[in-house]
């Protein structure tokens, strides 16, 4: 099985100003990313406001990036399921597979917070029989802080057994490093990226493949170089104290992709592409805000 590692961007979705997917823009923000050090992206996961997006609109996001291919063919896509639907997510997961995606990035059945592993390993062994073919994976995605339901370790032993070539490992969101450094050990020959970049250095050392995070839409090549000097055996820490100071703000100025894409039309090429309701677009206040914090650490 390929193990997915190396620097992924939980990419924003850019949008028109009536807040339609913008497909001119997602296939330029890929090449953005790609040009950046990100060795992928993941499309419509939490910072991509997924969960907002109807099936069609999905399929328009996902067929866009795959635009990136044509100059930068070895940068990795992975999609963004995962529904309360168990239909719905076969079919968004073939959707993606059609496409040429490496994975799919699949969230629990969250609606239900009362269901148990064995349920959970009925819903998933459907999902993986049904739509991940030959030679891709179904990458868990554990962020139970926002979806209410997670991933036992139990249940992952159980998924990886089950099927050791398909079931490639997890996204692990959980913000905690013991948990991460456990599910490295759990998943050995499977990926675990995590999604704090507070953890990514700890969480390298500790037997994580890589992550998959918000803060590499704009600090992508300081994420890029503590990849790299990992590799090389050098001193981490102090790429890493920066990061851990850029987080804080990300984290200190919610929602997520309202900052990001509010700081990546500030500070780069791209309109000021809006969120979708229920989330709210930064005010004009917000953004000297998160301008001046950032300013702050860059000045440090």
């Amino acid at each position: 099985m390929k193990i997915i590692n190396g620097v992924f961007a939980a990419a924003v979705t850019p949008l028109t100003p009536a807040g339609k997917p913008e497909t001119g823009a997602i296939a330029d923000y890929m090449g953005f990313l790609a040009e950046r050090g990100c060795h992928g992206a993941l499309l419509l996961g939490t910072t991509g406001e997924g969960p907002s997006f109807s099936r069609q609109e999905r399929e328009l996001v996902w067929e866009a990036a795959t635009r990136v291919w044509q100059h930068y063919p070895e940068f990795v896509l992975l999609a963004g399921t995962g529904s309360p639907s168990l239909d719905e997510t076969i079919e968004l997961n073939k959707l993606a597979f059609n496409l040429g995606y490496e994975a799919v990035v699949v969230l629990p059945p969250y609606y239900f917070r009362q269901v148990g592993d064995e349920g959970l390993f009925a819903w998933f062994s459907q999902v993986i029989e049904a739509s991940v073919p030959e030679g891709k994976q179904l990458l868990g995605y554990h962020i139970p802080v926002v979806s209410g339901v997670g991933f036992s370790f139990d249940l992952l032993a159980k998924l990886a057994g089950q099927f050791p070539e398909n079931f490639g490992g997890l996204k692990d969101s959980s913000g905690n490093l013991d948990h991460s450094a456990a599910l490295a050990q759990l998943l050995k020959g499977r990926s675990v990226l995590v999604g704090n970049d507070r953890l990514f250095g700890a969480a390298l050392s500790a037997g994580a493949s890589g992550c998959i995070t918000a803060l590499a839409n704009l600090f992508s090549p300081q994420l890029r170089r503590l990849w790299d000097e990992f590799a090389a055996g050098q001193d981490i820490n102090q790429v890493q104290s920066q990061l851990d100071k850029f987080r804080a703000v990300l984290d200190e100025l919610p929602p997520a992709p309202s900052f990001l894409k509010a700081v990546l039309a500030e500070r780069h090429r791209f309109s000021r592409w809006p969120v979708r309701l229920p989330l709210e677009d930064f005010s004009a206040g917000q953004i000297l805000d998160a301008k001046e914090a950032l300013s702050q650490v860059e000045g440090q």
